[in-house]
């Protein structure tokens, strides 16, 4: 059996383990390079992730910063760590199944630390802790931030207005001063300035302290200091739009305000963490000749190509048989929606209102009246989903962004007794210049009806785990009203309990047992 003898000079920059390093770190790119691919496609078109180009090679400039020490050690394959490697993959699979992209791209990234640990050993490993755990920020993620951020300048703006003795009419993320209207959107949710926050301070704080306290403070005031700073600078900018009569502070400019005040915030939180700072050396144990050469015996090159074959076979077998899975659970048929109750005769619109979401294999928009009560209800049906054209989505709402004429005034869960049963459904406001309607919506799938996003992907999931298919419906109930909500609520409800069932054994006789 050849072997590889590593020099204490060389350890682990020995040109034959650096080969295999790289071919094992190359095959989760070549493997999920569809994955790959979606998480620069967001570096590209979203200003809050672009900083995600820099993380690997930060990643990389760290760990050449340590390589004093790993040169010094020998890499011994970690045969455990194929499970975790495994168990990424396994992780991907799910998400897949789901189409929950985050996820899919958080256990993409998460293969290369388990990869590193695999083919190098615990050791060497934790001697890059950081700089791998560093790679996980690559994935853009937030999203999911943006609504609560929301919420929170426009209560912070709000309350600082008042507090400042300016009278505001609110009405969800948007409210009127004297001088203008004023709405919070995603632009204005400060995840731009939280994101590069978080990620700034993780590095700083690695860099800066020793101490695991106070790593986690700094931590910790990077995620604080952002929120709370880009309430001051809402408020900021609508006083200056109020100051000026509406001319500074209403545009493009506003935006350039805000990038100027986030930097001066960044600028103050390093600064005040530098009295905080610590002496950071980096310490190199004393050792005799006999404890390096035992440091950096020779590793068989066998051993890490058997390592290497390991991990190929640990980061393969998941998308074979994920298009294992998708064959099977394929269903060419159309599904057919039936009419509803009689006593609901079938009318003109009353609106132009759609949900704004993906195609669906078939759809029903219908509206209907009795005793002049009018109602409307969308039911989209999904098969045989892909990536981005699913029924579980981010890019599904009820109202797109900057929609010219209707505006999402605000949303909430609700749970309503419809027949024998308890349903868990959202209730949407929405509003244009013809008037409010009130939105009733949620999901069915895998034979539940649910309103949770989360519940819903975790049943799609399941049911393609079992190969019953994919199939998921949308469904809205939606209707007009005056001043009060509780009138369209009376007549949906009323509706519900007359069509319910109809409605579930409709969307049972569809589904593939």
């Amino acid at each position: 059996m050849s072997t590889l003898s590593v020099k204490s000079n060389a350890g682990l920059f020995n040109a034959s383990i650096v080969l295999i390093l790289i071919a094992a770190l190359l095959t989760p790119f070549l493997i999920y390079f569809g994955t790959a691919q979606s998480i620069v496609a967001i570096w590209n078109s979203s200003e809050t992730f672009a900083h995600g180009y820099i993380i690997l090679p930060i990643s990389l400039w760290l760990i050449w910063k340590r390589r004093q020490v790993l040169s010094t050690l020998s890499p011994a394959p970690y045969w455990p760590g194929l499970l975790l490697i495994a168990a990424c993959g396994f992780g991907w699979l799910l998400a897949d199944l789901g189409d929950v992209q985050v996820v899919r791209q958080y256990t993409f990234v998460a293969m290369l630390p388990a990869i590193v640990i695999s083919m190098l050993g615990l050791r060497i490993s934790w001697k890059m802790a950081f700089p791998l755990f560093f790679l996980l920020l690559a994935v853009p993620f937030g999203d999911v931030f943006i609504e609560p951020l929301i919420n929170f300048t426009a209560d912070f703006t709000v309350a600082a207005l008042q507090a400042t003795g300016i009278p505001v009419l609110r009405n969800g993320a948007s409210f009127e001063i004297p001088s203008g209207s004023w709405s919070v959107v995603e632009a204005c949710s400060g995840v731009r300035y939280l994101i590069s926050s978080i990620t700034l301070g993780f590095l700083y704080a690695y860099l800066t302290y020793v101490s695991r306290i106070r790593q986690l403070m700094f931590v910790l005031l990077s995620i604080i200091v952002p929120i709370i700073a880009n309430g001051m600078r809402a408020y900021m900018i609508v006083m200056i739009g109020h100051l000026s009569g509406m001319q500074l502070a209403v545009g493009v400019d506003h935006l350039i305000y805000g990038w100027l005040f986030f930097g001066l915030v960044m600028f103050l939180m390093f600064w005040i963490g530098s009295f905080w700072h610590e002496n950071k050396k980096e310490v190199l144990p004393v050792t005799t000749a006999n404890q390096e050469s035992e440091q950096v015996k020779a590793v068989p090159v066998s051993r890490l190509f058997i390592a290497l074959i390991g991990v190929v076979i640990s980061l393969g077998i998941w998308p074979l048989y994920g298009n294992y899975l998708a064959r099977t659970s394929f269903n060419p048929a159309t599904p057919i929606l039936n009419s509803f109750h009689p006593d609901w005769q079938p009318t003109t619109a009353f609106t132009d209102w759609k949900p704004y979401f993906a195609p669906a294999k078939t759809e029903l928009y219908q509206f209907f009246s009795q005793d002049k009560q009018a109602l409307g209800i969308s039911v989209l049906y999904y098969r045989n989903q892909s990536r981005g054209a699913g029924l579980i989505s981010s890019s599904n709402k009820l109202v797109p962004e900057k929609d010219p004429v209707w505006f999402n005034v605000g949303s909430s869960v609700r749970q309503e007794t419809i027949g024998k049963q308890s349903l868990s459904l959202r209730e949407s406001r929405l509003q244009s210049a013809a008037g409010p309607l009130l939105v009733w919506h949620w999901y069915w799938v895998g034979g539940q009806f649910t309103s949770n996003d989360y519940l819903g992907k975790v049943l799609q999931t399941k049911e393609e785990i079992l190969m019953r298919g994919d199939d998921g419906a949308a469904l809205a109930v939606f209707a007009p009203y005056t001043a009060n909500p509780d009138e369209a609520r009376v007549v949906m409800r009323h509706f519900l309990d007359s069509n319910m069932t109809t409605l579930e054994k409709t969307l049972a006789a569809n589904k593939k047992q």
